[in-house]
């Protein structure tokens, strides 16, 4: 484990301690790994408590990760445990994470993920160019979805 994971695993235990402490709880220390892929910081398993964190982006955003990113996922597992299955960034989960870890509650990051986006394929339709990954490129060739414009409302076609 890098010096660096090891900074997001002390940071997951503070964020527990913290809400343990604000809520009078006795929440366990989760799972934390670092096999989060693809262009998603982290995500949480309610089910099985467990942390997922990107390791790319971590390397990439170390200072983030460690202000928002691990309370933001820590924040999921705190208001399943405490709420049950609610909205992903319900009331409350942006309660967990302005009230208890005193971190603004924004839902998405702004990391560049180059270094992560993996191979897109090229569309157009009448107003401008569309970037799809593989996944939904395959669908298209697959005639298993048809993807349209947000702005013109046209189908996408392949260049």
């Amino acid at each position: 484990m890098t010096s660096l994971q090891n900074q997001v695993n002390e940071k997951v235990r503070h964020c527990i301690d913290q809400a343990n402490h604000r809520l009078n709880k006795h929440f366990a220390m989760p799972a934390v790994s670092f096999r989060q892929r693809g262009k998603i910081a982290g995500s949480a398993r309610l089910q099985g408590w467990e942390v997922r964190f990107n390791p790319v982006l971590l390397e990439e955003n170390p200072q983030a990760f460690l202000d928002e990113v691990v309370p933001h996922e820590v924040a999921h597992l705190v208001a399943f445990k405490l709420f049950g299955k609610v909205r992903p960034h319900g009331r409350e989960w942006q309660i967990i994470m302005t009230e208890v870890f005193g971190v603004p509650a924004r839902t998405t990051h702004s990391f560049d993920i180059t270094s992560v986006q993996g191979t897109t394929f090229l569309y157009r339709c009448h107003c401008s160019e569309h970037h799809l990954t593989i996944r939904r490129h395959n669908k298209v060739i697959r005639k298993q979805a048809v993807y349209h414009c947000r702005k013109c409302h046209q189908p996408l076609e392949a260049v």
